[in-house]
């Protein structure tokens, strides 16, 4: 193999003239070449290591961390256990990623959570619908507008649907309950393990939305289910309940 210690020691043994003589015979000189040839392969192989550092789509272990913090500082970390190639997919996405566009929000919270948000501007009538339009219906669809919220938006996040507490029965299944050998616990939220945080969600927005914007933001788990039946409406359709929502401005 190329630039380990074999092939050195006969690289080097290559230079040897051939008064020499062969290997068997001359055990100190095998011993000196086989030295030199130990040092060598380990500068070769740092050398191919610190070249690999020197790219990101090569580069690997904590010099991938060094990159992150480079370009991002704290708002790009590795998550516990997480792979060099899916760490680095991360840093290359984050690099070339659309922002300042309501795209660009949408897609940065799909990257984040799995899971696409909901995205209402009160001034966009293609999300708040209009009067004698297909897209507004009281209490079934659309949402309030208005035009003297400018430059704003109102946001629901969902949490990732895969977060939970391992080892805990979740709340009214049949492996959990009072006074039984179970694995049921009193439970809060520091207590999830693995998932993404309401502060990575927001932290996910700012770093996308466009400056002198105000994005009105609720993270939630699910939105409640819609009337299975609208009277003269057929096809998909969802209810908003913007008001009974908390919202954080970012």
């Amino acid at each position: 193999m190329t630039g380990d210690q074999q092939d050195i020691y006969r690289r080097l043994r290559g230079y040897l003239p051939p008064w020499f003589g062969d290997e068997a015979n001359f055990p100190i000189v095998q011993g000196a070449l086989q030295g030199l040839a130990y040092a060598g392969a380990y500068v070769y192989g740092l050398l191919s290591y610190a070249r690999l550092q020197t790219r990101i789509k090569s580069a690997t272990d904590g010099w991938l961390d060094m990159i992150a913090a480079d370009f991002f500082g704290s708002m790009l970390l590795r998550a516990a256990n997480q792979s060099d190639d899916s760490f680095r997919a991360r840093i290359l996405i984050n690099l070339f990623r659309e922002r300042a566009t309501r795209a660009g929000l949408i897609r940065v919270l799909q990257d984040l959570t799995g899971r696409t948000p909901v995205v209402i501007e009160p001034t966009r009538p293609a999300d708040t619908g209009a009067y004698g339009g297909p897209l507004l219906g009281y209490g079934y669809a659309g949402a309030y507008g208005s035009m003297s919220m400018p430059f704003q938006a109102f946001v629901i996040a969902f949490r990732p649907a895969g977060t939970g507490i391992p080892n805990i029965a979740g709340y009214g299944a049949s492996t959990g309950g009072y006074s039984t050998p179970s694995q049921a616990a009193y439970a809060s939220l520091p207590m999830i393990q693995g998932g993404v945080t309401d502060a990575d969600i927001y932290a996910a927005i700012d770093s996308v939305k466009p400056a002198a914007t105000i994005v009105w933001t609720s993270i939630v788990q699910n939105l409640p289910a819609p009337p299975s039946v609208i009277p003269g409406i057929t096809g998909p359709t969802m209810v908003l309940d913007f008001a009974n929502q908390t919202y954080q401005s970012i």
